[in-house]
């Protein structure tokens, strides 16, 4: 018997399902031919990242087409963002401050749960709490790692501790997340291929060919290189990427055109960000919190991804997805993400981020030629169909006996 199913307790997943049935049949479909009841699946997800949240509706919309009954269970703002709803699966909103309501709520939503899938440390947690001792498998995806420090680092190092333990098995976005998930003493973790959902393309009709135009006027770059950027502008972690990116940015000043690079993002940092480029008459605009950032891709000239670390990196994967030339930092997954498609430079290092941009910009045939890297790249990730089948025959080995 494997670990996995040790931890579904002495008699495995058979006893707790309904009418003694095996779990998901071969061939990934959750319903039985002769009636069984559909495979039910509790997704955690708390607040969600913008990466996360979107993976989440992608997998549970892809389960219920595939016959499984699915609660996804996350703050009232992640349902706001995301609208899981929509997905047919039955929402259950959770406390975004409580964790003693939130582990509550789970107890009597998982009740009658065939199987639990937390996504995130926080949320694998509380899920890992309310199924204690209840014999329920528990998955936990490892979407990104803590850049904290001191004693929020040894905190965030028990806690990962307790999760991978506590896990029927581990799904890690990234190989140095599998990695380290091993180290913290989990049974069983894994690479899990992940993908985000396409974002929708523009529309096409009688204004379709004005739109960019529109665009790229609205941001103030008409006759000039646009350059396209998102990060946060509220944490502490985030002010040292965003102090590298405005630095980097000093190289553009002289060349002619002057490129001119658009941030999305919001947060306290603003002000002072907004100052420095006043100061340092930086090429550099702060456009705010945005819905549309895939439309601004999509009319931009280079694609700067600039992150201390990244597992899914969605910017990059948009930029590549369209064909827009991309500069990154080489951290994470984002050099086995984008291979030869990208220019990938040192993280810490804003000079080389500053010429690397600068270079590209004065070079169309090699942007043309990273373009049509990119798409071909994208072509060879997995699908979303790809991401919810492995998912499920994981769900599917959990809950065999």
């Amino acid at each position: 018997m494997s670990d996995a199913r040790q931890a579904a307790g002495p008699h495995g997943v058979r006893a707790l399902l309904p009418g003694g049935r095996r779990g998901v049949p071969a061939g990934g479909a959750a319903a039985g031919a002769r009636g069984r009841a559909a495979l039910h699946v509790v997704q955690v997800l708390g607040s969600g990242g913008a990466g996360t949240g979107a993976h989440v509706r992608s997998l549970s919309a892809g389960l219920v087409a595939r016959g499984v009954r699915v609660t996804v269970c996350a703050t009232p703002g992640a349902e706001q963002r995301f609208g899981f709803s929509a997905t047919a699966v039955r929402f259950v909103p959770v406390s975004a401050r409580s964790r003693l309501e939130t582990v509550g709520t789970l107890r009597a939503v998982c009740r009658d749960a065939d199987l639990v899938h937390a996504h995130g440390i926080r949320s694998g947690l509380l899920a890992s709490l309310a199924l204690w001792r209840t014999g329920v498998p528990l998955v936990v995806t490892w979407h990104t790692r803590s850049t904290a420090s001191g004693a929020r680092e040894r905190l965030r190092t028990l806690t990962e501790r307790w999760v991978a333990r506590a896990a029927s098995v581990v799904l890690g976005a990234t190989t140095d997340l599998v990695d380290r998930a091993r180290r913290q003493g989990a049974r069983d973790a894994r690479l899990a291929p992940v993908v985000l959902p396409v974002q929708r393309r523009p529309r096409r009709g009688a204004h379709a060919e004005a739109e960019p135009l529109k665009l790229r006027a609205d941001v103030g770059a008409v006759d000039r290189p646009l350059l396209v950027a998102s990060a946060r502008l509220g944490h502490r972690q985030d002010r040292e990427v965003l102090d590298g990116l405005l630095t980097a940015a000093r190289a553009w000043r002289r060349l002619t055109p002057q490129p001119l690079l658009v941030l999305t993002g919001e947060g306290p940092e603003r002000a002072t960000l907004q100052r420095r480029i006043a100061r340092e008459h930086l090429p550099v605009r702060l456009l705010g919190k945005r819905d549309d950032l895939h439309r601004l891709v999509a009319v931009a000239d280079v694609v700067v991804f600039a992150a201390r670390w990244a597992a899914r990196a969605p910017l990059a994967q948009e930029a590549l997805r369209r064909g827009v030339p991309l500069v990154a930092t080489a951290v994470g997954s984002v050099p086995q993400l984008v291979g030869d498609a990208a220019v990938l430079v040192p993280y810490g290092d804003p000079g080389a981020l500053g010429e690397a941009v600068a270079d590209l910009v004065g070079d169309g045939e090699r942007r043309a030629a990273l373009a049509e890297a990119g798409r071909i790249r994208a072509g060879s990730w997995p699908t979303e169909d790809t991401t919810v089948a492995h998912v499920l025959s994981v769900y599917d080995e959990l809950a065999r006996v």
